[in-house]
């Protein structure tokens, strides 16, 4: 909110901000949309009202594991107003989508079983949304309750499934070592050994999901379906989609519509599916918007994990081996859950050199909330271990945070974690600790509590996926120059990007630019997630503009342009000297604590970008990055109890910072560009928060004496149930 506030504080002394689109690329300037946003003159899905529009409701599971014996609509049914209800049995297609593994059932059917809080069981579709959700909670449901498998521990070796239709507890398993870790450790000067928590967190986007469906007529007469949706794969959904109706996927088509916030959170469907099949089935507009409950027990949160390390250094203060097992409670359904424990595991050692290394990870199906992508992808716990590990090796070797970083912090050509050789780019982990070395030093002359956080994180999927990112530039006779590209926008200024390529490319001035992402291309590349929006987008759509400038721009042409990432490899291929990414961003946070209270008093801020595409919005993009950070180390939370229930309902019970309570936050931004990728791109949407936790206890372990091990480090109410755990 930082932004927001600068610019409402500008008003009050009767300055007006500049309000002007960006140049090309490295210039500042707000973001596509913006006006239209901040005056409400562009919709959300939630806005739009097309005639004879009915509205959904959906009826969720009473309980977080129990056998479904009946569904009883009648009630419903009876209700003035309601239209339809619709169960499993309304299914023409699939029952159960997935990013990855197809286990998430749209509707559980009567017969099958209810695997979370969030399961839907029913639809009821009504003239208004407020007579939906009444008939909702008339449909009367008749259950076995059966115990819920709640504690990842016990999960792993209970005998009963805690997932209707699957069998066993442990959806993933990740694992490397390097050298001999045992060896190394057994010869080490100092040795460390602790166990840190994490805890399950919920993303708080400003705006619920939202899905509208409108069943036409095609050209050819056949019937079709255009779904406006604000998640983050739209390809994904529109494949999904028709394989919920049996339809054929040119038979759907999904137009984003630009949504409040994700971080990862809008990646599965949430009520696309229901949306279309009510449309679908009752040939009228449907729009269902979730409540915030609903939204809250129904999409994926932050894997809380539980991480043992051992870790051991020589006398100067150099790491020397590592050994790490830890475990994540998934929820139900995969999602993406085996991936986050993947990169947790690759990212475990941090940005730092260890020539001897020996991890595990594990994903365990639970019956509390879906898990699942959340800015930082695992990164954020594996490193708030990995950083409280150097401080408390700093301290035996009677070093400060920043020496024993400086000591082993990567740089271009050595050996990283599961084997990568890293390239140049790897010198702005060093750029980003060597930026805050005035501002540290500066803390401990004032005698002021000070921690110091350092990280890494990927940008793109990397493990082996083949990632090719494609996007068109079209010439309109009116003189528009649309350009088409296949991410979300979701606040981080994708679509800002594209425009500032654009105009770099071209030489067109950027209100020419009209930013479109549908179906109607086939442009599908996943996922926006994992920081990989700036870097492939811009790669793509400098590709397309490309081609365009070769062959003269002409009116009325679809240029086409891709940018691949398809080298990189699986974590499980044991290759010798593996790419396991291809790009990383760096990131080093110095937190600064008031030394009577004990508050955060100042966060500074060094992150290497690559190439900053517009640097107010990368400083944006960190601001609210170290906001969401400071929550994640201090006080946020969504535990739950032993049936299954979260704790928190709301959005205050979460324990947000609010702006007002967010201490000054100094960005700096550093440019070491990247090897070979467009600008010397590397990213910055999820490296923002990975060092922030590891800084805060750290400074607090200043302030006070205190070690601390477990998320949020002062809220203890919204820890992990520890019993949980053991």
């Amino acid at each position: 909110y930082t932004k927001i506030l600068d610019a409402v504080e500008a008003l009050a002394r009767d300055e007006t901000p500049t309000l002007s689109l960006p140049g090309g690329v490295g210039t500042r300037g707000i973001k596509y949309e913006s006006r239209e946003l901040t005056a409400g003159r562009r919709p959300f899905i939630d806005d739009m009202a097309p005639q004879g529009c009915l509205h959904a409701a959906l009826r969720l599971s009473d309980h977080a594991r129990a056998e479904v014996n009946s569904i009883d609509t009648t009630a419903a049914e009876a209700m003035d107003g309601v239209h339809r209800v619709i169960t499993a049995s309304d299914v023409p297609g699939t029952l159960r989508v997935g990013l990855i593994h197809k286990d998430w059932p749209v509707l559980v059917p009567v017969g099958g079983r209810t695997s979370y809080l969030g399961d839907v069981l029913a639809i009821v579709v009504a003239d208004d949304r407020e007579t939906a959700r009444r008939a909702a909670a008339l449909i009367d449901v008749d259950y076995t309750p059966l115990r819920p498998i709640v504690d990842p521990v016990r999960a792993m070796h209970d005998s009963e499934d805690a997932v209707w239709g699957f069998e066993g507890n442990i959806l993933s398993t990740s694992a490397y070592q390097r050298g001999d870790a045992e060896a190394a450790l057994m010869g080490a000067a100092h040795v460390v050994e602790e166990t840190f928590q994490t805890q399950r967190v919920e993303h708080a986007f400003l705006e619920p999901e939202s899905t509208l469906a409108v069943a036409l007529l095609g050209e050819d007469g056949e019937r079709c379906l255009q779904v406006y949706s604000g998640g983050q794969g739209i390809w994904d959904d529109r494949d999904s989609i028709a394989a919920v109706l049996d339809i054929d996927s040119s038979r759907v088509t999904v137009d984003l519509v630009s949504n409040g916030g994700a971080f990862g959170g809008k990646e599965d469907m949430s009520n696309q599916a229901h949306a279309a099949l009510a449309a679908w089935i009752l040939g009228y507009p449907v729009k269902c918007t979730l409540s915030r409950e609903e939204s809250l027990l129904m999409h994926p949160k932050r894997h809380p994990i539980r991480l043992a390390f051992r870790a051991g250094c020589d006398a100067d203060g150099h790491l020397v081996g590592l050994y790490i097992r830890m475990f994540g409670d998934t929820g139900p359904y995969a999602s993406v859950g085996m991936k986050v424990l993947e990169r947790a595991a690759g990212h475990a050692c941090g940005p730092y050199v260890v020539p001897n290394i020996d991890v595990e990870a594990i994903a365990v199906r639970t019956n509390n909330s879906v898990c699942g992508a959340f800015r930082g992808f695992g990164a954020n716990q594996a490193q708030f271990a990995m950083e409280g590990v150097m401080d408390r090796l700093a301290e035996a070797v009677c070093l400060d945070g920043w020496d024993i970083r400086n000591r082993n912090v990567v740089s271009p050509g050595v050996v990283w974690g599961p084997g990568q050789i890293l390239d140049d780019g790897a010198a702005g982990a060093r750029a980003c600790l060597d930026a805050l070395k005035p501002h540290y030093d500066d803390a401990k002359a004032s005698g002021a509590p000070a921690g110091l956080g350092l990280a890494l994180k990927n940008s793109g999927l990397g493990n082996g996926f083949k990632e090719i990112a494609p996007a068109v530039v079209h010439f309109r006779a009116d003189g528009v120059v649309e350009v088409r590209h296949c991410f979300t926008e979701m606040g981080q200024g994708i679509h800002t990007v594209a425009l500032q390529v654009a105009v770099t490319e071209l030489g067109v001035s950027a209100e020419q630019i009209e930013v479109v992402v549908d179906t109607t291309r086939e442009l599908g590349a996943g996922q926006t997630t994992g920081s990989r929006g700036t870097l492939m987008g811009a790669g793509a759509v400098a590709d397309a503009c490309r081609a365009a400038m070769a062959d003269g721009c002409k009116v009325g042409v679809d240029y086409n342009g891709e940018y691949r990432v398809d080298w990189t490899n699986s974590l499980s291929e044991g290759v010798e000297s593996p790419i396991i990414h291809s790009t990383f961003g760096y990131a080093a946070q110095l937190v600064v604590l008031d030394a009577e209270t004990g508050a955060v008093d100042r966060v500074v801020a060094a992150h290497d970008v690559g190439k900053a595409v517009n640097p107010m919005l990368c400083e944006g993009q960190v601001e609210g990055a170290v906001h969401m950070g400071l929550g994640y180390a201090l006080s946020e939370g969504f535990p739950y109890d032993e049936t299954g229930r979260p704790v928190n309902s709301t959005l205050r019970s979460l324990d947000i910072i609010r702006p007002k309570d967010m201490p000054p936050v100094e960005v700096i931004l550093v440019e070491v560009p990247q090897p070979d990728a467009p600008y010397g791109i590397k990213g910055v949407g999820e490296i923002g928060l990975v060092p922030t936790a590891g800084a805060v206890a750290a400074a607090l372990k200043d302030h006070d004496g205190e070690w601390r091990n477990e998320l949020p480090l002062l809220n203890v109410a919204n820890r992990e149930r520890r019993s949980a755990w053991v």
